[in-house]
């Protein structure tokens, strides 16, 4: 079962803290909305305290955007800076807002829509292949504050988009949307499964099972998950970094996996996304739990000494949120490939 408490201690009135100095948050960090948005969505589940919380990270994203719909990405004392902004941070808030317009509570559901409503025209000039993705994930799973005809152009736009980047970038030994693999690589794929379930694009499909399939044969390759590391990324041609691991990145690979298992219904995928997930408590290349028991926290990355002890809300989110996908959506399809 999910372990809420480090979310807790890292959390005031004002939303969640991004950094903390081992177990101990950090007030000096600030406000992102990045984190405040993926707490969004680990709140949405949080059982009996899910409302209160859900409510604070909410606002937290409304507080944040301004009259024009954009977004700032980080707050300290109680102002807003523009230095951090991101339309990956964007694409991340846009996900969550749609998250909640499927809620059980009608206010929070009614917030979410009127954020949206704000900022979604701004959707379509997006560059970043990765906001682009989260967007998408958004578009095609909320009930989104516009026009059936205007949500299926738009998703057209942004899903040709990827698939453009796709087709230009993929040879017959890298069958993928850019020349390197940096971080969370695993949206874009799952973008792509989820806006053929929304609109039945084969072609979607397609480019989806391609990509994911490839990303899945660096990943996977020694049985275990390896996530590129962030030392200088993977480049075509170029050699796998293997450290700092960072579980941003397992999280992100169990959730397209499901994805694939949920439109191709091949439970491989089923096996990978667990194995992603285990990720967090040890099966990795050093052997090593990230989990913290004591704080609930999750460490902040893999590294080639060990871990990184801090445990900031990115990385514990992360964990949250995989626990959630694993506990609560494919615990039985799990089992049902353990026994077969």
């Amino acid at each position: 079962m999910p372990n809420y408490r480090h979310l807790i201690e890292m959390t005031d009135e004002i939303g969640m803290l991004q950094f903390s100095r081992e177990g101990r948050p950090d007030p000096r960090s600030g406000y992102t909305l990045d984190d405040n948005a993926r707490a969004l969505l680990v709140a949405l589940f949080m059982g009996e305290n899910a409302y209160s919380y859900a409510r604070r990270f909410l606002n937290f994203l409304a507080q944040a955007q301004r009259p024009d719909g954009t977004w700032s990405n980080f707050l300290l004392d109680g102002k807003y800076f523009s230095y951090f902004d991101s339309e990956d941070s964007v694409g991340r808030a846009i996900m969550a807002c749609s998250a909640v317009t499927r809620s059980e509570w009608p206010d929070l559901a009614a917030q979410g829509s009127h954020i949206l409503a704000k900022n979604l025209a701004s959707v379509r000039f997006f560059s970043s292949p990765r906001a682009i993705a989260y967007a998408l994930v958004g578009l095609c799973k909320g009930r989104m504050p516009c026009s059936d005809k205007n949500l299926h152009e738009l998703v057209n736009k942004l899903s040709n988009c990827l698939m453009g980047l796709y087709e230009k970038t993929r040879s017959r030994d890298w069958m993928w949307f850019e020349d390197s693999l940096t971080y969370c690589n695993a949206i874009l794929p799952h973008a792509l499964f989820s806006v053929y379930a929304f609109n039945g694009d084969k072609k979607c499909l397609k480019i989806a099972h391609e990509s994911l399939s490839f990303l899945n044969g660096i990943l996977f390759s020694k049985g275990y998950l390896n996530i590129i590391g962030n030392q200088g990324w993977y480049h075509r041609g170029g050699t796998l970094p293997l450290f700092d691991q960072q579980p941003v990145d397992a999280a992100s690979i169990a959730f397209a996996c499901w994805e694939a298992y949920q439109n191709l219904g091949k439970r491989e995928y089923v096996y990978l996304a667990d194995l992603a997930h285990q990720w967090y408590r040890g099966k990795n290349i050093n052997g090593l739990s990230l989990y913290n028991e004591a704080t609930g926290g999750c460490y902040d990355a893999l590294n080639r000494d060990g871990v990184n002890l801090n445990q900031g809300a990115e990385a514990v989110l992360s964990l949250l949120l995989t626990d959630l996908l694993i506990d609560g959506n494919i615990s039985q399809e799990i089992n049902a490939v353990k026994t077969s």
